[in-house]
């Protein structure tokens, strides 16, 4: 399938190894200094662009957490949605280790309700665009590891030079981000492509 401009950069600009060395240095007590790898995931590739995330702290980068699927698909508008790996331990490092990425099959990933993303698109001219993302529904986004329930709230802003992203955990009670972007985006630079 043809995809269009927008979509294609979207998923270029999310393509790579970032890191927000920058910030966490400036800011130590807010933002912990991590690594994110996304990598294209050869699933779904009738519809959309399927991507694989996952993160770590780099004083412990062999322990990566957080992986994750992203479709992006076109409707009205671009929208990514969001999966989960039904066994974390299927894919734990494949952010770093492409070969890995071979054992992401549909059937061992469940879509995630009321997490999905709608895109809004900026066009800056000479092919450039900025990705910003809001929610879908006003309903939480919930995701179950390891028996217990999480409400999470996902969010990003990508261009050319920059990734931001906004996602945090989210106490059901109290409302109040429990982890992540607390204190603002996580502002990510990417280190190299890995498309």
């Amino acid at each position: 399938m043809k995809f269009s401009p927008e979509l294609t950069a979207l998923a270029s600009y999310l393509v790579g190894e970032f890191s927000n060395q920058p910030q966490a240095i400036a800011q130590p007590a807010w933002f912990v200094n991590l690594r994110l790898w996304i990598r294209p995931v050869p699933i779904f590739t009738d519809d959309s662009i399927t991507l694989f995330a996952e993160q770590a702290n780099v004083l412990n980068l062999v322990q990566p957490y957080r992986p994750r699927i992203l479709r992006l698909r076109e409707r009205e508008n671009i929208e990514v949605e969001f999966y989960m790996l039904e066994n974390l331990a299927t894919a734990k490092g494949a952010g770093q280790d492409k070969d890995l990425i071979a054992q992401i099959t549909p059937d061992k990933i469940k879509f995630l309700p009321n997490c999905t993303l709608k895109v809004a698109t900026q066009e800056l001219g000479q092919g450039k665009y900025c990705f910003a993302t809001t929610p879908v529904t006003d309903a939480p986004c919930t995701v179950t590891y390891e028996g217990t329930t999480f409400q999470v709230f996902l969010g990003f802003k990508a261009t050319a030079e920059e990734l931001l992203t906004y996602d945090k955990g989210i106490d059901p009670v109290t409302g109040q981000g429990t982890w992540g972007a607390l204190m603002g985006a996580y502002a990510f630079s990417k280190l190299q492509d890995l498309a």
